[in-house]
């Protein structure tokens, strides 16, 4: 039994919810948002959306699961939005953003410049004797964490000095040198 996929999901002020056939389409005072989705029913009921298999199959018992969280996602996101955070670690690492162009220095030969959507909000912040950092906001949650994982794709931290692009609050593994 999916405890997830059982939850019902509140509808917030200002967010209307829409379904079409296969299609699920959600209206907030940030964006709006459409998923299509197979394999479950979902219908609104007093300000509350409700996802609902047709059987026990391990294949809709998947999708149960699955499309209750993307639904979640969609409304939270239209109503008050996801962030992330990046961290540069390391001497000389620096961001700058002029508009939706995202410059990094990462101890490369050569800046790398990075056009993000406009979907997405940049922002850096270069305070001294803190680590630069560089914070996404978006109405949805997957194309933010995609965008995320594209800029951190530019320099992983590594896993002796720590030296890389991070998220803030991650934990990341590290390892002994060499043993004198």
């Amino acid at each position: 039994m999916s405890r997830i996929g059982n939850n019902p999901i509140a509808i917030p002020e200002g967010t209307t919810v829409e379904i079409q056939e296969n299609i699920i389409s959600v209206k907030g005072k940030l964006g709006d948002l459409i998923q299509e989705f197979s394999g479950v029913a979902i219908k609104v009921e007093d300000n509350q959306v409700w996802v609902t298999r047709p059987s026990d199959s391990k294949e809709h018992k998947a999708k149960h699961g699955l499309y209750r969280s993307l639904i979640f996602n969609m409304i939270e996101g239209v109503s008050k939005g996801w962030t992330k955070e990046l961290e540069l670690v390391g001497v000389g690492y620096r961001a700058t953003n002029q508009g939706q162009k995202l410059d990094l220095a990462l101890g490369f030969s050569h800046n790398i410049v990075f056009e993000i959507t406009p979907e997405v909000k940049v922002e850096t912040t270069a305070e001294k004797g803190k680590n630069p950092t560089i914070k996404l906001t978006s109405h949805d949650k997957q194309l933010i964490g995609q965008i995320a994982a594209k800029i951190r794709a530019f320099r992983k931290p590594e896993p002796y000095k720590g030296k890389g692009i991070k998220f803030v609050g991650e934990q990341l593994r590290r390892k002994a040198g060499k043993s004198a």
